[in-house]
């Protein structure tokens, strides 16, 4: 492809993608397909010879849209939000085009220091503490892929600084202890498992009828593990799960964990961004208290995936548990302390150029567009628990403060389920499920772009009408 050529296509593109977001509401939301179905419908061999691009934009609007899940329609109401926007797609964009590897300084200095400078703009936004701050003096963040891979690198920084740092020489982490609620991220087991920890040494400690941890629980399995000659050394305080958006009491929590030297992580990959709305800051009450914290613009504010923002307090600690130096990678601008590698940070060594994606969005008015957003999904999603409420068929049966609402129907686990199959068959709308205390409920996720009151009506009313 020539630099003409690209000019061209890539314009053809960007009037394709707008189109596609644009008219994404007359789709149905999932497709109707069956496994291996799209495959079937591509060659089974490599074409021999390069292709006009108009044949690959047409595949597109033949093969790959029609078995697409649409994550960008306004009736999207299951999993989270997984939103984009205009100068997000646009900064993404840039950074592909320039193409730089970020995992060190010397790689590309903007791109270290844009993401150090985004990070600390979004503590400011967030109104996160200080400590979190690049300046602070023993603070940070970086930007990961997923809140799946914050949760890694906390456990990670939590055995090295339990252990000194002895951890990675011996690997005995035998005696280690891990806690969490059943309402904790599944990427909890998935990280004890690669820490070389084990999901039998993960601790899921009692929820009250919030869903969120009992803090007494939590002191009394940590006091039985410390006598049976074990070493609790991580507690996950969820703010805002995924399944029914609880909120765990993190001051109490912190109060046991730091009497033991544990590792306070606090997971708001969903809930988050609604700091953004300074009425909202009540979603980080305890922050002060964590060793590290993360939570994804690339939910709830519009930025495209892939953004999960992941800080820490304690920097030393996480350098110590991911940094590896051969020489290849020595630099007098990291060893003097002037500059962040952030190969460091996370675990794999290369890394995109991601910040860009959030540096367009804020200059551009995203903030604004977010706040703007997470206000009418908010609303939206009191005004549905209403409805739910005045409709003798259905109960709430989770907390609701902010854009989830979990609801069933009174007549049993075989009714939500399948009106949950009858909703999702129409394409219509998209929702999903989960299990809560032993209770199928449905999730009303209320968090698109483009999704205000007469979506969140259309689907309630979709649902009422199936019951």
């Amino acid at each position: 492809m020539t630099p003409d050529e690209f000019r061209t296509h890539g314009k053809a593109l960007i009037d394709w993608v707008a189109d596609y977001l644009e008219s994404i509401e007359e789709r149905p939301v999932s497709p109707d397909v069956r496994p291996g179905e799209v495959r079937a419908m591509l060659p089974e061999h490599p074409p021999a010879e390069a292709e006009p691009f108009e044949a690959v934009l047409a595949d597109l609007d033949r093969v790959i849209v029609p078995g697409l899940t649409h994550w960008q329609h306004p009736s999207f109401f299951a999993f989270f939000p997984g939103n984009s926007s205009y100068a997000s797609i646009l900064g993404e964009l840039v950074s592909a085009g320039l193409g730089v590897q970020g995992m060190s300084w010397v790689t590309s200095p903007a791109c270290t220091e844009v993401e150090t400078l985004m990070m600390d703009w979004m503590v400011e936004l967030l109104g996160l503490p200080e400590r979190f701050r690049s300046t602070s003096p023993t603070g940070g963040g970086v930007i990961h892929g997923s809140a799946s891979e914050a949760t890694l690198a906390s456990i990670l920084a939590a055995r090295w600084r339990i252990s000194g740092g002895t951890v990675n020489r011996t690997g005995d982490t035998t005696h280690l202890v891990a806690y969490a609620t059943s309402q904790a991220h599944s990427s909890i087991e998935k990280g004890l498992r690669i820490a070389g920890i084990g999901t039998d040494q993960l601790r899921v400690v009692p929820h009250d009828e919030r869903f969120a941890m009992r803090a007494d629980a939590f002191a009394e399995l940590v006091a039985a593990d410390v006598a049976a000659g074990l070493t609790p050394f991580w507690v996950c305080c969820n703010h805002g799960t995924t399944s029914s958006m609880a909120f765990d009491p993190t001051p109490e929590i912190a109060a046991t964990a730091h009497q033991h030297g544990m590792w306070v992580h606090v997971d708001a990959a969903m809930s988050g961004i609604a700091a953004l709305a300074p009425e909202l800051r009540w979603v980080n009450q305890g922050l002060e208290l964590a060793d590290s914290y993360c939570t994804n613009p690339h939910k709830w504010m519009g930025v495209v995936f892939d953004c999960d923002l992941f800080y820490t307090a304690d920097r030393a600690a996480l350098l110590g548990a991911l940094s590896i130096l051969p020489e290849y990678l020595r630099s007098q601008a990291a060893e003097s302390g002037q500059a962040i590698d952030y190969r460091d940070w996370q675990i794999p060594l290369g890394r995109r150029f991601r910040a860009l994606k959030l540096w367009f969005t804020i200059r551009t008015g995203g903030v604004d567009d977010a706040v703007a957003m997470i206000r009418r999904h908010v609303a939206a999603t009191q005004e549905l628990a209403g409805l739910v409420r005045a409709d003798d068929r259905f109960e709430v049966v989770a907390p609701h403060p902010l854009n989830l609402l979990c609801l069933a129907l009174r007549d049993g686990d075989r009714a939500t389920d399948a009106l949950i199959e009858r909703a999702n068959a129409t394409g219509r709308a998209l929702f999903t499920r989960t299990v809560l205390d032993g209770r199928t409920a449905l999730r009303f996720s209320i968090g698109g772009r483009t999704t205000d009151e007469r979506h969140v009506r259309a689907g309630w009313d979709l649902l009422s009408s199936l019951a």
